[in-house]
């Protein structure tokens, strides 16, 4: 039997990085209603937190998981919900992108606690803050409206709507 502990960071965020979770109310509740919905489909998340316009979570995936599918799994099915539930008063969408980086065992507890304090964390740094500094720490580059990696790459839009 295969023994794997493989962790990674995401981050995706609201389509047009709106603030539909503008509330620690509606935020808990889908941070709950993803990590239920993931349990449901054996996708281990560790930690999940996140602001108004956006969503961290450490996963550890399994032997047959892959990244693509992982988030397919857990925005596509959460949007629907958020959406059935009248979550906002606008219809609620996650956007196409998402940021996804290894976590080693040495980091695991900086970054949970980096998860956790989400909402302290966004009261002096904005989300773009966060997010230019994820690509400049990750190598990532912006060019032109895009974002490209040396290896592999997303493009969510670089400014909020």
């Amino acid at each position: 039997m295969p023994l794997v502990k493989v962790y990674l960071h995401f981050v995706w965020s609201t389509k047009g990085r709106y603030p539909y979770l503008n509330t620690p109310d509606l935020r808990m509740r889908m941070w709950q209603h993803i990590k239920e919905h993931a349990g449901e489909n054996q996708i281990f998340i560790d930690r999940i937190n996140g602001y108004a316009e956006h969503c961290h979570c450490l996963i550890s995936l399994g032997i047959s998981q892959t990244i693509q599918k992982t988030v397919q799994i857990l925005k596509g099915e959460s949007s629907c919900w958020a959406n059935r539930q009248k979550l906002c008063e606008e219809n609620f969408a996650w956007q196409d992108g998402y940021f996804a980086s290894s976590v080693s065992a040495s980091m695991l507890e900086r970054v949970r606690i980096y998860i956790e304090n989400q909402e302290s964390h966004h009261t002096h740094k904005s989300f773009q803050q966060e997010y230019d500094e994820f690509l400049a720490r990750y190598g990532f580059e912006a060019i032109a409206g895009k974002v490209s990696a040396k290896a592999g790459g997303f493009n969510p839009p670089l400014t909020p709507r």
